[in-house]
């Protein structure tokens, strides 16, 4: 089974660009059929009230069970106090897997953290560059999983990209994805240093083609245990389902 890790989708509400605005899947679900994706991970747009934006993609999931599986986004900050709850909405209500949220709200918490420990979830946390937070998070939280995606800069930062593959190579619970990663080389070295059972296939979607997010996978020419593992093996491991 090939699983998309990271995709956006339902409804924003900031307008100040496609990542806060609505992100419709109609493009994108097409596209990944046809590259052979069969299910895929959604994660709201930015948004004013996570709590809304959760329940717009759980709409989205319930419509096609088969096909996707979500994370509940949270702000560190605006929701403090009842990240918790908003959680345990998403988990009992709606079925979500795991925990989202974005270093561009508010810097990752305890508080994030203490509830994916309670509820037993993995966290994608794009911290944005700043990758040494992998060090604080794989230290005070061993039992928590976090993935820091886009090999930790969708900005192209090489030198950040470069110091997470020592966080992947050293730390157990520290996982990336390969979401709209450009220098492939690291996108290898991150394979052969850390092992593909700490690489997830994603696209971030629906802005970027997930059919050429998957052909970088495919030019990895791993073997189809490794490959097995990048394209969905880990996930459904790291959600429990594996």
């Amino acid at each position: 089974m090939i699983i998309d890790c990271h995709c956006h989708a339902g409804p924003g509400d900031g307008l100040t660009g496609p990542w806060d605005s609505d992100a419709a899947l109609g493009r994108y679900a097409r596209r990944a059929r046809e590259a052979g994706i069969d299910c895929t991970v959604l994660l709201a747009a930015f948004h004013s009230d996570y709590g809304a934006a959760n329940a717009g993609v759980a709409r989205l999931v319930a419509a096609h069970p088969e096909r996707y599986l979500a994370f509940a986004f949270v702000h560190a900050r605006r929701d403090a106090g009842r990240i918790a709850a908003l959680v345990r909405k998403a988990v009992e209500e709606y079925g979500f897997v795991g925990i989202k949220l974005h270093r561009h709200d508010a810097p990752i918490t305890g508080e994030v953290c203490e509830v994916a420990r309670h509820f037993g979830l993995p966290v994608l946390y794009d911290p944005v560059g700043v990758t040494s937070v992998a060090e604080l998070l794989a230290g005070q939280y061993p039992d928590v999983n976090f993935i820091l995606p886009h090999l930790g800069s969708f900005a192209d930062d090489w030198a950040a990209q470069l110091a997470l593959i020592d966080h992947l190579a050293r730390h157990r619970n520290i996982y990336t994805d390969s979401a709209g990663v450009r220098r492939f080389d690291l996108l290898e070295q991150a394979i052969r240093r850390a092992g593909a059972h700490k690489v997830l296939f994603g696209t971030d979607g629906p802005w970027l083609h997930p059919g050429v997010e998957l052909e970088k996978i495919r030019l990895l020419r791993l073997g189809a245990g490794d490959e097995g593992l990048v394209l969905g093996g880990n996930l459904l491991r790291l959600i429990g389902r594996g």
